[in-house]
């Protein structure tokens, strides 16, 4: 049977060689002549001050990618929080296709939302205001201008800040918010949505004026593999152990 699959917060990055081996094993296990496409919802990377900045482990992520597609299997990627200067010239090493942070696809017949979802984290008044800056058109073109080592620096205490910023915070503030997510619903009038962000893995049932709708939250990679596998007649949350 046919499947697509969904992944997302797996903030890849060089100190955690597990995670890497954990996704390169979800590769080769779940990429089957049966796959229609693999849609990454942000956060792929823990951090990316750009295109220009390439590892080992990067190269690697971008070689297995490019094998994916070259078989004629679609990667879809949207932007994260973490990694939302991921542009053109790592698409093309890749294969991915970067798609609009908000984008309506079908999905077997359903008109499914899927995002990342940081917006709907509304309550979080701190991060909204770096979000709208970030996403702006200047600040992007200004960080990319900087010389590398800049770019690194600045990552590193925006991470720092964050992390000493969550820690005052109470979970559902960093959490999506009802409100946010009926508006979103109605927004992009459709009655499935999927996205990450939260790391708070979970299949929720919403009412949209009356009709029946499912949001499908992702989860994070931190202490083991997730995945979101859709078929035309269900859609299932998979946990994996790291190995």
């Amino acid at each position: 049977m046919n499947k697509t699959l969904f992944i997302s917060d797996l903030h890849l990055t060089e100190s955690r060689p597990d995670i890497s081996k954990a996704f390169f094993d979800f590769l080769d296990n779940q990429v089957t002549s049966e796959l229609d496409a693999l849609y990454i919802l942000g956060d792929f990377f823990e951090v990316w001050v750009g295109d220009d900045y390439q590892t080992d482990l990067t190269l690697k992520i971008a070689q297995e990618l490019k094998a994916i597609t070259n078989k004629g299997i679609p990667v879809y990627f949207i932007h994260g929080n973490r990694d939302f200067l991921v542009s053109k010239k790592y698409a093309e090493l890749s294969g991915i296709s970067i798609l609009n942070e908000r984008t309506v696809i079908d999905l077997y017949g359903t008109p499914t939302l899927i995002l990342h979802g940081d917006e709907m984290c509304t309550q979080d008044i701190e991060y909204q205001k770096f979000r709208k800056k970030s996403r702006g058109w200047w600040w992007p073109k200004l960080m990319l201008a900087m010389p590398l080592f800049y770019r690194q620096s600045v990552a590193k205490k925006a991470r720092e800040r964050s992390k000493a910023s969550q820690m005052d915070k109470a979970p559902e503030v960093l959490d999506v918010t009802h409100d946010a997510v009926i508006d979103t619903f109605k927004k992009y009038q459709t009655h499935l949505m999927i996205h990450g962000h939260t790391h708070r893995p979970k299949v929720h049932e919403h009412d949209i004026d009356g009709t029946p709708a499912k949001r499908i939250v992702l989860g994070d990679w931190y202490t083991q593999g997730s995945y979101l596998v859709v078929t035309k007649d269900a859609q299932d949350l998979i946990f994996t152990d790291f190995e």
